[in-house]
């Protein structure tokens, strides 16, 4: 009998070459957090440009105070599910908030965004539907697609031709057909062309689901998401969500003004089989939820943040994978020189994401940055020059095609 982690070969190849090399950029630990874009990395005051936390609203007094009082009235946990003793009062008032803000009749409640995902597409399709997702889908959504048991159907990544040209040979199979998109797609930050997926799922007859992740609190004049950027919310039959990006705690959602929207609370497996979430996160989401309708001038900030950061890195003559988004992702030529790059950052007190095939479209090698409405002029300034640091080098190897790998031992000089 083989090792049962011997299937992982690959990645376990690939985890030992990057810790040979330093740091590991998957297990990083935040020693102390000192603001929103501030904490304690490897002993190093290190500004985070990197954690989604995209209108800073991680340490809002008004958050903070609400999963205080929310404690000390309801205690830690609920230690139950939503179907045996896990409805809170707040439970159900986050959902009415929830539903208000997206401008639907139902919201429902889930204890991770990911968890969201899952509970949101097995609840919606089964064996005998057809599921189509956009290729660079997220793996909540790859996973949840399985778990459904549907059909499933990839079209390519932004397409709406694609999808039109799928769905007409799908005439006649299954029962339903459900298009999944996202928002804001989280690796790259480019924007799906939500009217256009809208025009084809209507031409057919299908359901539209779209995963506002990273579009929420971030596009559209109130903050609902991409669907309401382009102006067509009531073409969306399913929204997803989640609080661990702009609403700054953790959980997520799933909304709609279908009617029979409420069955899923009595048929989706992980919303009904795990623990409901916590008393103090589910207050603090209510708190930032009121916070993004009544305030649009963190979301002024955020864009502003963003175009900065953007047009600098672009300046410098980096590889930047999509148009400006608060996701700014540089695409580097491989996986050694992007954990050169990224510990290079590091080391400058500056934190990114490292994000390496397989988990990248087209297995890019990336240095992906998360902007947000808290970061100062001066940390923005900051984190270019880093990155002006990094372009110097990178065009100073260019010529001689050194391998990354050298630039790597020079690292460890």
């Amino acid at each position: 009998m083989t090792d049962i982690f011997d299937k992982y070969g690959d990645i376990a190849v690939r985890r030992d070459r990057l810790l040979d090399a330093g740091a590991d950029p998957f297990n990083v630990c935040l020693e102390e957090v000192y603001s929103p874009t501030e904490a304690k990395v490897n002993g190093r005051r290190t500004i985070l440009a990197g954690t989604n936390n995209y209108l800073g609203i991680t340490f809002d007094p008004d958050c903070i105070e609400a999963a205080a009082q929310a404690i000390r009235k309801h205690g830690t946990g609920t230690t139950g599910s939503r179907i045996a003793n896990g409805t809170y009062a707040n439970h159900r008032q986050l959902e009415d908030e929830l539903a208000s803000f997206m401008n639907c009749r139902y919201g429902l409640g889930f204890p991770t965004g990911y968890q969201a995902n899952l509970g949101m597409l097995v609840g919606l399709a089964g064996p005998k539907d057809v599921m189509l997702i956009d290729a660079d889908s997220h793996a909540s959504i790859y996973d949840g697609a399985r778990l459904s048991g549907a059909t499933i159907v990839r079209f390519r990544h932004n397409d709406p031709a694609d999808l039109d040209r799928r769905l007409s040979r799908l005439e006649g199979e299954g029962q339903s057909h459900l298009v999944v998109v996202e928002g804001i797609y989280s690796m790259l930050g480019d924007r799906a062309p939500i009217a256009e997926f809208a025009e084809v799922k209507e031409k057919h007859g299908a359901y539209l689901l779209v995963d506002e992740a990273h579009s929420l609190g971030v596009l559209g004049p109130n903050g609902r998401g991409a669907a309401e950027a382009e102006g067509v919310s009531d073409k969306v039959d399913f929204y997803v969500g989640t609080f661990s990006k702009s609403l700054g705690s953790v959980g997520g959602f799933g909304a709609s003004n279908h009617p029979r929207f409420e069955v899923l609370r009595y048929c989706s497996r992980p919303y009904m089989y795990t623990a409901s979430s916590a008393p103090a996160n589910v207050a603090s989401v209510v708190a930032a939820i009121r916070q993004i309708r009544n305030d649009s001038t963190l979301r002024d900030r955020l864009w502003r943040n963003a175009d900065q950061v953007y047009q600098r890195l672009l300046a410098l003559g980096l590889k930047i994978c999509a148009p400006m988004s608060p996701i700014i992702a540089v695409q580097l030529p491989d996986i050694e020189t992007a954990y050169y790059a990224w510990s290079r950052l590091l080391e400058a007190g500056v934190y990114v994401n490292l994000a390496v095939p397989p988990g990248t479209p087209h297995g890019e090698s990336l240095l992906r940055c998360s902007v947000s409405a808290a970061h100062t002029e001066a940390q923005i300034d900051h984190i270019c020059r880093q990155f002006e640091g990094i372009a110097r080098e990178l065009a100073a190897h260019a010529p001689q095609a050194e391998p990354a790998s050298a630039m790597m031992a020079q690292a460890g000089d």
